[in-house]
């Protein structure tokens, strides 16, 4: 859809930001094991911070995916809960936001 050639746009730049910050945190975590030594508790927790990084990343990365989803068939900006129109102000600060601002902050949804 061309009305959301920008927030398409802005979503791919997203991606390459979080690919970017991947990479810098494994090679962050990858200097830190070889200036630490060989200590093997350090490496195995600097593995499980890696890890739940990576974990973090890849939900992201999966919600900003299903945004681009939401675009090409036509369901942008639809509360995925209850239908309604997403507000404007909160797709313009969480663009890959699914849900209106009412399901999303309600425990079981609207």
């Amino acid at each position: 859809m061309k009305a959301y050639d920008a927030v398409r746009h802005q979503l791919f730049e997203m991606l390459e930001e979080l690919d970017e910050r991947l990479s810098k945190i494994t090679e962050d975590v990858q200097d830190v094991d070889i200036s630490l030594g060989k200590d093997l508790a350090q490496q195995a927790e600097s593995g499980e911070l890696a890890e739940r990084l990576n974990d973090s990343v890849q939900v992201k990365r999966a919600m900003i995916t299903q945004a681009l989803a939401r675009i090409d068939n036509g369901e942008y900006g639809i509360c995925e809960l209850c239908g309604d129109k997403i507000d404007y102000e909160r797709l313009s600060v969480i663009p890959h936001a699914s849900m209106c601002i009412k399901c999303a902050t309600q425990p079981a949804g609207c």
